[in-house]
């Protein structure tokens, strides 16, 4: 009727008219960490097969990973420590209502995450340079696979941190609504620890 109003409360455009926001979190929450097990399935299944097959060749990985750049490798790793630190922080300034300083951090993040896909490029170039491809032998193979995946989370990560950047642009997170900035943050740091295993079992493990 004419008379009726249509006006149902101010979360009426927002996340509270579809679900109370303790809920989404929590569920939002599960569900990320249901993703990250399959995650870890997928690197877990890698890192085996990596296992597996230095023990089975250990002369020919020994001399592989010498042929590895560990100075690219260790910066590259300073980088993504410190995206996970400027995540970290973006998520510690939203939980105050400090948007400006969230946008700024995850602006810095997704900059480190560049400038690692930057590095790994660099390393790419010189190992194609060396005649070394994804199919020279089977720690090459490896290799590649292993940060090749790892390089298409990173650019996944960047998407999700660019997809929230945006959002916070448009002041779409506050002090009391902030779930996506804490899951997206969660899954980047599952990226940086990723990371902190594969660099000393490719690189420094002798």
């Amino acid at each position: 009727m004419s008379g009726q109003s249509t006006h149902h409360g101010p979360g009426a455009a927002g996340h509270e008219a579809h679900m109370d926001p303790a809920t989404a979190r929590e569920a939002a929450t599960l569900g990320i960490w249901t993703f990250l097990a399959t995650e870890v399935l997928l690197f877990g299944g890698l890192f085996t097969a990596y296992i597996i097959f230095r023990i089975k060749f250990p002369q020919m990985f020994y001399e592989d990973h010498l042929k590895l750049n560990r100075v690219l490798g260790a910066v590259n790793t300073v980088v993504l420590i410190g995206s996970s630190l400027t995540v970290a922080l973006g998520i510690a300034a939203i939980r105050k209502g400090r948007v400006g300083l969230l946008r700024l951090y995850l602006s810095l993040t997704i900059l480190l995450a560049g400038a690692f896909l930057g590095i790994k490029f660099v390393e790419y170039s010189e190992k194609f340079s060396h005649g070394l491809f994804p199919g020279t032998d089977i720690f090459f193979s490896l290799y590649f696979m292993l940060t090749g995946l790892h390089g298409i989370h990173v650019l996944a990560g960047m998407a999700a941190l660019g997809t929230v950047l945006f959002l916070a642009g448009r002041g779409k997170y506050s002090e009391s609504y902030h779930t996506p900035v804490e899951i997206t943050g969660l899954y980047w740091h599952f990226v940086d620890l990723v990371w902190i295993y594969l660099f000393p079992l490719l690189y420094l493990v002798g």
